[in-house]
């Protein structure tokens, strides 16, 4: 079974703009591709889990969040980086557009997404690891098995700030930081 890393995008691995709805608004952080390579040369499969509430509230189309995905897919595969796949939930509770009004298991903190990603490429979550801006990301890793890493990047900042966090919480600075920490402990 393979290792993997499961990123969180939006404050993450692009600046978040709130809803991302323009191929123009979509800023890489200057380490994200570097990061990814440097993953990948490490033997991990790397997959996006994101949170597309936008989608439900119709501010966002599916076919521009495949767009988008696609657009960022050819600027890692320039880099020399390789995502392996996009996973997106489009679904809310609360959502305005019925066919996308639902509490799944896929929106995190719940573990849809990620447990997708492990049957569709044999990933072994203990030796895994999910890193995002949000403490909701890290829950996921709780409810995988898998190592969470809060980046101070996006919301990372108020979060990491919050009373109450997990005790046991990995904070770092970005996701370049948190790929140090990653292959650190892969070493080890």
């Amino acid at each position: 079974m393979r290792s993997a890393v499961f990123l969180d995008r939006d404050g993450t691995i692009n600046e978040d703009v709130g809803y991302l709805d323009r191929l123009e608004r979509l800023t890489l952080f200057p380490w994200s591709i570097d990061a990814v390579r440097l993953l990948n040369a490490a033997g991990f499969c790397v997959v996006v889990l994101t949170n597309q509430r936008g989608v439900a509230t119709g501010v966002i189309s599916e076919e521009f969040v495949d767009t988008l995905h696609g657009e960022m897919r050819d600027r890692f595969s320039t880099g020399g980086a390789s995502i392996e796949r996009f996973y997106y939930c489009p679904h809310d509770a609360t959502a305005p557009i019925e066919r996308y009004r639902r509490d799944c298991s896929c929106r995190k903190p719940k573990p849809g997404m990620a447990l997708q990603a492990i049957d569709d490429f044999g990933i072994d979550p203990t030796r895994s690891f999910v890193v995002g801006d949000r403490w909701s990301d890290v829950a996921v890793a709780r409810n995988i098995g898998a190592t969470g890493i809060l980046v101070r990047t996006g919301y990372g900042v108020t979060q990491a700030a919050q009373a109450g966090r997990p005790a046991d919480a990995i904070v770092a600075a970005d996701l370049m930081a948190a790929t140090v920490r990653i292959l650190a402990e892969a070493e080890g």
